[in-house]
């Protein structure tokens, strides 16, 4: 169970009182955050599964899931020896599995995205010892193991276990090197793209660590500067494989603690293979996931943990691509079946197998996708899942039988459901929210009745009346190319349909993203009313390759990023302008990242339909992005060149007619300033004027102190010169 300081948020608002209709800014947005939801802080649900837990970033608190009381105190501040202790700021903290201790985490350092490291302490309830884990390095993930005698972590590139008892601290791995060698942690590109950090497993019984050793020494290294008032600029280097390039060389190795020794996994590795999750099954064998680097054959490999040798459990292809989810593969405790997640039907379902491979049957059948599933409850015999059964839009919550027939609606409510269960799944937490709803909280049993409400959200939703907010509405309609597309409509308050009005556009179009849901839309939300109060109409449309639809309408982009998603947001604005409501000379369109690239070729491309265009560290040109990302849909530029030319906004510049703002962070990691640049190059070589806003150090997010509130003031007032 991991704890962070809030799994479901931390922010809880004091919202002002109602009073007259008032006009929404963008200090409130992002400055006074006016309009974050209320949420509840820390909520955990413990072993028992009949209480959780509450976390103020000092004491842990155990309350009953009924009633909502609090029992006792978890953990309290006070009962530290060292003052110093006491004066911590605690960012989060992880249970042990029997609850006997607890482990904090302090001093948090963000490295990338999603990696950071921390200095963790171990608080021992029965001891009543709180010991610093590494009091020489910051570790990362560090992870206790069965029964909490020991904790795993990395550190400085290499993999350590904490012996508890003596304090012992036993480094598994000592080559670990910066821009060389990791041990237990991933490199850049894995932590992006397959979106996880921890590259170690702890076997169920606690005698064995599996791990991923990453090589990359061959990988070519990419440089930023970063800016902090001296006379010369920091200079940070790190590992980047673009398309094309030389990625890491992956291995898989395991650790016996008994022995101290530590055996290679034979994946016949190499830097044309990737190792996208290890997994140990519950009677302690390992299963690695490989798959090649066009990333469309996957092999499930069941290791002999003695030899190191391995024996095919599952063998998956596709066409197209094979996409890594959290929650893919659930090894039932019988030992002789497992729980699979496959798109090979066309859509998202899932299946059962037997330890050989052998698929027994379909879980779940139908033109739908299976969004999440959120765990095996084999005392009930049931997988629980949420899925866009009904539509794309929406989300239910559901349960199917794994030996019985049984199929069970969870939650159905209308807009987005999202189940929390406890470990014993006699209770679950519910959120539930819809594109013109906050989100609500609310704690569920088994059967489907509510317990008791958290949170309800009704202080914001208020503010929806008292800041004269307009309803999102859906719509759908079809393209000259016979296509149903589906998108939502924000029209002002006032709207009156014998006046035409400025059309603001935005996006996001990536493969298998999706913008079109009715669920909240957070802070942005509020920035599209505040654009509706100023009298533009807002729309969101989701056009080819996008998700929720199955796999033949998300991987018909396949090989051509941009081509159709382009087309599709071209004739939603041709099909805009001839709403009688809508000025078809003002239209704009804006987006951040992929939805970045896709407004600057929209702008390019859509040259006669476009009048504005904002883009937010775009792509401009996918061989100047990473290996995994971009080679899954596109394969390399040598593989494909008319795909990367034909698609690529830096070979349409010539065609800017509109007012196009380009804006990019210059510590971007992912997305690199580079992008930009050439961009800027293009422009310039065809002597075309645009606006820039370029922000020192920034990263991804373009975030930190007042800076989103400085982007969305120079984004908000573009629009209103430009469109």
């Amino acid at each position: 169970m991991k704890y962070a300081f809030a799994i479901i948020g931390i922010f809880s608002i004091m919202m002002e009182p109602l009073s007259a209709q008032k006009n929404i800014s963008l200090e409130d947005i992002w400055q006074k955050g006016a309009f974050r939801p209320a949420q509840v802080a820390g909520f955990n649900f413990l072993k028992d599964g009949k209480h959780f837990t509450t976390f103020d970033g000092k004491n842990i608190y155990r309350h009953d899931v009924t009633t909502g009381q609090k029992v006792n105190t978890l953990f309290d501040t006070t009962v530290l020896a060292n003052p110093k202790d006491r004066q911590l700021a605690f960012e989060g903290f992880e249970l042990s599995t029997d609850e006997q201790k607890i482990l904090f985490q302090t001093e948090s350092e963000a490295i990338f995205r999603r990696s950071s490291a921390v200095s963790n302490w171990v608080w021992d309830v029965q001891q009543k010892t709180f010991t610093k884990v590494d009091p020489h390095l910051k570790q990362n993930n560090a992870t206790f193991n069965a029964n909490a005698s020991q904790i795993a972590y990395t550190a400085a590139n290499n993999l350590y276990i904490k012996d508890l008892k003596s304090n012992k601290i036993t480094s598994i791995t000592t080559d670990g090197k910066p821009n060389a060698i990791i041990n237990g942690f991933c490199d850049w590109v894995y932590e992006e793209e397959f979106e996880f950090t921890r590259a170690f497993e702890w076997s169920p019984d606690g005698s064995k660590i599996a791990f991923l050793r990453f090589d990359e020494r061959d990988v070519r290294e990419f440089t930023m500067q970063l800016y902090n008032d001296e006379a010369y600029p920091i200079h940070q280097t790190f590992k980047y494989p673009k398309v094309g390039e030389k990625n890491s060389v992956v291995t898989v190795w395991i650790y016996n603690l008994a022995t101290g020794k530590t055996q290679q996994v034979d994946t016949d590795s190499g830097s044309d293979i990737y190792v996208p999750r290890i997994q140990w099954t519950t009677d302690n064998q390992l299963c690695v996931f490989k798959m090649n680097r066009h990333q469309n054959d996957l092999q499930l490999l069941l290791v002999n943990a003695q030899s190191g040798k391995t024996s095919l459990l599952l063998h998956e292809t596709n066409k197209a691509y094979l996409e890594m989810i959290d929650n893919q593969l659930f090894f039932l405790k019988d030992g002789k079946r497992f729980v699979w997640v496959s798109e090979k039907s066309g859509f998202r379902h899932l299946y059962l197998h037997d330890m050989k491979g052998n698929e027994m049957k379909a879980l779940t059948q139908g033109n739908f996708d299976v969004a999440n599933v959120y765990g095996v409850d084999e005392k009930r015999d049931l997988v629980y899942y949420q899925a866009a059964a009904t539509n794309p839009m929406e989300k239910q919550v559901y349960a199917v039988g794994i030996d019985s027939k049984i199929k069970r609606t969870i939650a159905q409510h209308k807009g987005t459901n999202q189940a929390d269960f406890s470990p014993t799944y006699d209770y679950y937490l519910l959120t539930q929210s819809a594109i013109n709803r906050p989100p609500t909280y609310s704690v569920y049993n088994n059967e489907g009745q509510m317990v008791r409400n958290i949170e309800d959200n009704k202080l914001l939703a208020a503010k929806q009346t008292e800041y004269n907010a307009a309803n999102i509405e859906f719509f759908q309609f079809k393209t000259p190319e016979n296509v149903d597309l589906n998108g939502w409509m924000l029209k002002p308050k006032d709207f009156d349909a014998k006046k035409q009005y400025p059309v603001f556009m935005t996006q996001y179009s990536g493969p298998g993203s999706q913008q079109v849901v009715d669920a909240w839309k957070g802070q942005d939300y509020w920035w599209y009313q505040m654009l509706a109060q100023k009298g533009y109409i807002v729309v969101c449309v989701d056009p080819r390759g996008t998700g929720g639809r199955g796999e033949q309408f998300k991987k018909i982009t396949y090989l051509q990023l941009g081509h159709y998603e382009t087309i599709d947001q071209i004739e939603a604005a041709k099909w805009l302008g001839t709403q009688p409501f809508v000025d078809k000379t003002r239209i704009g369109i804006f987006g951040w990242s992929y939805g970045g690239y896709m407004s600057s070729l929209c702008i390019l491309k859509g040259n006669d339909v476009f009048k504005a265009a904002i883009a937010v560290a775009p792509v401009t040109n996918w061989k100047w992005y990473d290996s995994i990302y971009t080679e899954r849909y596109m394969q390399t530029n040598k593989e494909n060149a008319k795909g990367y030319a034909d698609n690529s906004p830096v070979y349409f510049a010539d065609r800017l007619k509109g007012n196009y703002l380009l804006v990019h962070g210059m510590g971007d990691d992912n997305v690199h300033f580079q992008n930009s640049v050439e961009m800027v190059n293009a422009l310039v070589r065809s002597n075309k004027q645009f606006d820039t806003y370029y922000y020192p150090n920034r990263n991804h997010g373009i975030g930190g102190g007042l800076t989103r509130l400085h982007l969305y003031t120079k984004m908000t007032r573009f629009l209103m010169e430009k469109l």
